[in-house]
């Protein structure tokens, strides 16, 4: 019944493998289908070289299993919260991947440096707060999407496709599971690209809003031109 969506979240799982951002199985991707009211997701520790279409897990929205005899990833309450925040969201991806980590256990946003940040991320990658000890102990997953939601209360988070959970890690999301890991490997990059900037000048400033604006407009505004038609 849900076959399409299921070859779909497999499909981008590996891509995490495919893309160095995972190691072990430190990682996941979910897909929404908001007409049927469901969210495909990684079964929980279960190895990429395992995955397959059918061990994918199909939830509802309020996390009961509707499809697959495997139990979900444990990170399923936040991919259902940012489902929740954000309605534009169709893909969302959560690794641990090195230099975006590192930023994140920082608890340090990552500037904007270069055009190559620019082109997807439109300013700093944002860094959340720290969960409370009383957050921490309460429904952990849910939380951690919630003060994910509290962090965006000022920002588009269709401007803005990723975060840093304090203290974790990155989460980044798109229209689609593909677009969330796309979107997780360049967060990567950038993360090293800026880990790298602060090496050679550690005083050095972020990009001017003229050459941020240029380019990320030229890929995502309402006149854009980078690419085909």
């Amino acid at each position: 019944m849900y076959d399409e969506l299921k070859q779909e979240v497999c499909d981008a799982n590996l891509d995490l493998q495919k893309h160095g951002l995972v190691v072990f199985t430190w990682g996941n991707v979910s897909g929404i289908d908001r007409g049927r009211g469901v969210i495909a997701i990684k079964p929980s520790g279960v190895s990429y070289e395992k995955l397959t279409p059918e061990t994918i897990v199909i939830v509802d929205l309020e996390g009961r299993v509707v499809e697959g005899d495997l139990r979900p990833s444990s990170d399923t309450p936040t991919h259902l919260e940012l489902y929740r925040s954000f309605p534009g969201l169709g893909g969302v991806c959560h690794t641990h991947s090195l230099y975006a980590t590192m930023w994140a256990q920082a608890e340090r946003e990552i500037p904007c440096f270069g055009t190559t940040h620019a082109d997807y991320f439109y300013g700093p990658v944002p860094v959340t707060d720290a969960l409370t000890r009383e957050e921490i102990e309460g429904p952990y997953e849910q939380n951690t999407g919630r003060v994910i939601g509290r962090r965006f209360a000022q920002l588009d988070p269709l401007q803005m496709p990723a975060v840093l959970v304090a203290n974790h890690g990155p989460f980044t999301w798109g229209k689609d599971p593909a677009q969330s890991v796309e979107n997780a490997a360049v967060l990567e990059q950038v993360a090293r690209m800026a880990s790298g900037t602060l090496l050679v000048n550690a005083r050095q400033n972020g990009i001017s809003q003229a050459l941020l604006d240029r380019h990320y407009l030229r890929k995502h505004g309402k006149n854009a031109y980078y690419g085909q038609r």
